[in-house]
């Protein structure tokens, strides 16, 4: 059983938390974001901490508990330091360019596929191949790069497509390559 949501979540000096009812309002020097939560847990803000504690003890509030701990501590994270996610091309011929907030990718189809950056997301290109999508939104980061990604998935035989930095592409073998006439006389 995970006990994560136990541990409290340290305020920085310079983000600063209000509370609005059921909602957490979390202000940062990169912006503010919100977190809604639910009624099976209490959120207390005290001495530069935030203390998140369950009502009951069934399994839909532990559940809860955990779930609501990590979503706050990563909005802290986010709005003090910011997320990132890195992808990379790889293929011949593959490469992306920004043009204000759309990101333009040349991935091998007849035409460039474009993606709009929602509000808070930027993007970043570097050699025409590596893109980093940025902001403080931990969630919405990782829903815009797996629909980056989703254009041209990595495919398993040449492994050309696009990929998360460091992510591992299982490799097949081809077919196996005629030798004779297979028996055949």
């Amino acid at each position: 059983m995970s006990r994560i949501g136990n541990n409290p979540i340290s305020i920085p000096s310079n983000v600063t938390i209000n509370m609005d009812g059921l909602t957490v309002l979390i202000h940062g020097p990169l912006g503010d974001l919100s977190v809604s939560t639910l009624p099976q847990v209490k959120v207390t803000v005290e001495e530069g901490k935030i203390k998140i504690a369950r009502k009951k003890e069934d399994k839909i509030s532990k559940s809860l508990h955990g779930l609501t701990r990590a979503l706050i501590a990563n909005a802290v994270w986010g709005v003090e330091k910011g997320w990132e996610k890195k992808l990379e091309l790889v293929g011949v011929g593959f490469r992306s360019q920004t043009t204000g907030d759309k990101l333009s990718l040349s991935v091998g189809y007849s035409h460039p596929v474009e993606i709009v950056a929602p509000q808070g997301v930027k993007f970043a290109v570097a050699d025409n191949t590596k893109i980093t999508v940025s902001g403080i939104d931990k969630e919405l980061i990782g829903q815009v790069a797996a629909r980056i990604r989703a254009v041209r998935p990595p495919e398993p035989y040449q492994g050309k497509g696009i990929r998360y930095v460091g992510e591992y592409v299982r490799r097949k073998a081809g077919k196996a390559g005629k030798v004779g006439a297979g028996g055949a006389k």
